[in-house]
């Protein structure tokens, strides 16, 4: 089960899993972790059974756009459709909000999974909280 939220409802959920994914087993500082757009964002909650195993988040940056971001699963609960999962309600989210155009900011070693949902890379390598990423972009029909 997929939930979408406002942070005010997902924020233990989501920072729980964030937590353990970027803080703990990735190394991002945690000053990093929390930011101003998690207020504004709709908030994905995957669950396997009462458990929240996996999170993401969208953000309406304005006119058509819009951001994904902070997507994680807990490694236990990986490879098995979960991140996908997650990924398809926020593009569905998207739409309801008439957003067209999706950008996300990927890890380098998550290109190939987004590939696979129909984003294309943009531009260069650079550095996010240490980590090597690329942005890509997604196109929604209207």
């Amino acid at each position: 089960m997929i939930l979408i939220q406002p942070w005010q409802e997902a924020s233990k959920a989501a920072f729980a899993i964030r937590h353990k994914v970027f803080i703990e087993e990735q190394g991002v500082p945690e000053d990093l972790e929390l930011d101003e757009f998690d207020q504004l964002a709709m908030h994905a909650l995957a669950f396997q059974g009462s458990e929240c195993v996996g999170t993401g988040r969208l953000v309406n940056i304005g006119g058509q756009n819009g951001l994904i971001g902070r997507m994680a699963v807990l490694p236990r609960f990986r490879n098995n459709g979960f991140g996908r999962a997650i990924l398809k309600k926020l593009m569905d989210q998207a739409q309801e909000e008439g957003i067209v155009n999706l950008m996300l900011h990927s890890q380098v070693t998550a290109i190939p999974f987004y590939e696979k949902q129909g984003f294309q890379i943009q531009g260069g390598i650079y550095d996010e909280a240490g980590i090597p990423h690329r942005n890509m972009i997604h196109l929604l029909p209207k």
